[in-house]
């Protein structure tokens, strides 16, 4: 609780929640290109802003699954996260691992400098940690921003409400004829459902250790 708290005060903050924001935002194009990938398209490049906006330019695929997938698997991947998270045997492997999907991704898809410069940074988060020699503070750090991406990927679909002919919920919307606040609603389901599972993890834990 007081992580999810800590979490929820640091993406309020002003400059210092910006990389947690160009976190969530690739996640949320990683999982773009992944489904594009996953179901036979092909990925040109991506492309990240720094207010924490973020394009996948991608053709092929199955365009609904390729829609959905950004909020929801930034919410997946801030869980998955969470549960590396709680592996101290493995935290440095994790580190090492998210660092170098971010390295992997600048390589194969980063083109214009700011996106090159974000991705530096959001790589820079995840290897310098490792210089820690304390586990338990590189698993504190790693739930933390765990949390912070699923609470992002909660928001930043409200960002969606009321805008015309934009945003993956309205190309959902021309694709199925399901509402664009249907897929928002399914977003936030999404979020919360990451949240809890979270939460669960942690009870069961807490009730092992009792």
């Amino acid at each position: 609780m007081l992580e999810l708290i800590l979490a929820f005060m640091l993406i309020r903050l002003p400059y210092i929640s910006v990389p947690f924001q160009w976190l969530e935002s690739f996640f949320h194009e990683l999982s773009h290109a992944l489904a594009t990938l996953v179901t036979g398209g092909e990925v040109s490049h991506i492309q990240l802003f720094s207010s924490g906006a973020g394009y996948c330019y991608a053709s092929g695929g199955w365009p609904v699954l390729i829609g959905f997938a950004g909020y929801g698997g930034a919410a997946l991947w801030g869980y998955l996260m969470y549960n590396m998270a709680t592996q101290p045997r493995w935290i440095k492997a994790s580190y090492a691992f998210l660092g170098t999907l971010v390295a992997a991704s600048l390589l194969l898809w980063a083109r214009d400098m700011l996106t090159i410069a974000i991705l530096l940074a959001l790589s820079a988060l995840f290897y310098l940690p490792l210089r820690l020699a304390a586990n338990q503070w590189l698993l504190m750090l790693l739930r933390v921003m765990s949390l912070m991406i699923m609470l992002n990927a909660m928001s930043s679909p409200f960002a969606l409400v009321g805008l015309e002919g934009e945003g993956d919920a309205q190309l959902l919307a021309d694709l199925t004829w399901v509402p664009g606040p249907i897929w928002i609603a399914l977003w936030l389901l999404a979020s919360a459902l990451a949240l809890l599972m979270t939460w669960r993890r942690v009870a069961v834990a807490v009730g092992e250790k009792g």
